[in-house]
């Protein structure tokens, strides 16, 4: 048996294992040399292949669809010289995905009109291209679902829905209402994901202000310290996007009517 051969047998064995095939992938390659056809074990490879990257696709679209990101939010749509440089560097980093096996969360902390969603979404979208699961929602919209779970007594099944998640995606953490019992399954929820699934958490709020979303001090300081124990943290500073697009509008009719 060649060495090109060994190769093939080796990426054979890999692909049909992942088809649940482990027997074929075991025996593929010594069978059809022994029966005399080892010069159709290309063809075959490529077909296998083939199959590997149509069921990729397959994936990456459910991924996607289950996701709830919204469509246009990607790192190519994202205006990086908006961004601080060493913002873009990490973005970059946790695009690989290396975070999600320690169960680290990422903080993005910025004023209104950042760019700290749709950096948020962009990673979630490149992390769904590299096979991961990934859910976005509003802060106050899981908290109203995680909510009627706790009425209906099946918050622990919600958590567990939420817990098949890589990454979870909570834009705008310092929206949620603060009732004792929204306060109560935030709380639950970060300490359900704490060291073993990843948080990526938006918030106009810096640290110092958390107390207006967890009120009592002691919870206050013991989510901050669930979250940062493991953590990258990005801070969106500059000039707000919207506020700019808005100044740009406001003043095209009148640099058009000067430039006639």
């Amino acid at each position: 048996m060649t060495d090109f051969t060994m190769d093939m047998g080796v990426r054979l064995a890999e692909l049909l294992t992942r088809f649940k095939l482990p027997t074929l992938g075991a025996e593929v390659v010594r069978r059809f040399t022994d029966a005399g056809h080892e010069g159709a074990l290309p063809t075959l490879l490529e077909v296998c292949e083939a199959e590997a990257g149509e069921r990729g696709q397959r994936r990456t679209e459910r991924l996607l669809k289950a996701s709830r990101l919204p469509p246009g939010k990607t790192f190519d749509a994202l205006d990086r010289a908006r961004l601080p440089r060493n913002v873009v560097g990490k973005l970059d980093e946790l695009a690989t995905g290396d975070f999600l096996e320690r169960g680290a969360n990422v903080l993005c902390f910025g004023l209104p009109g950042r760019g700290k969603t749709h950096a948020a979404c962009a990673l979630g979208h490149a992390l769904v291209q590299r096979g991961h699961s990934v859910l976005f929602l509003p802060t106050f919209r899981i908290v109203q679902e995680l909510l009627a779970a706790k009425r209906d007594l099946a918050l622990p099944r919600a958590l567990a829905r939420l817990d098949a998640f890589d990454a979870l995606i909570l834009d705008d953490i310092g929206y949620v209402q603060q009732s004792a019992d929204e306060i109560e399954v935030l709380f639950t929820l970060m300490a359900e994901r704490y060291e073993r699934r990843s948080l990526v958490i938006t918030s106009n709020l810096v640290f110092g202000e958390w107390d207006r979303i967890f009120k009592n001090p002691m919870t206050t300081a013991a989510a901050i310290d669930r979250l940062v124990h493991h953590s990258v943290i990005l801070e969106f500073g500059g000039k707000s996007k919207r506020a700019d697009e808005a100044e740009l509008r406001s003043n095209g009719p009148l640099v058009e009517e000067a430039t006639r």
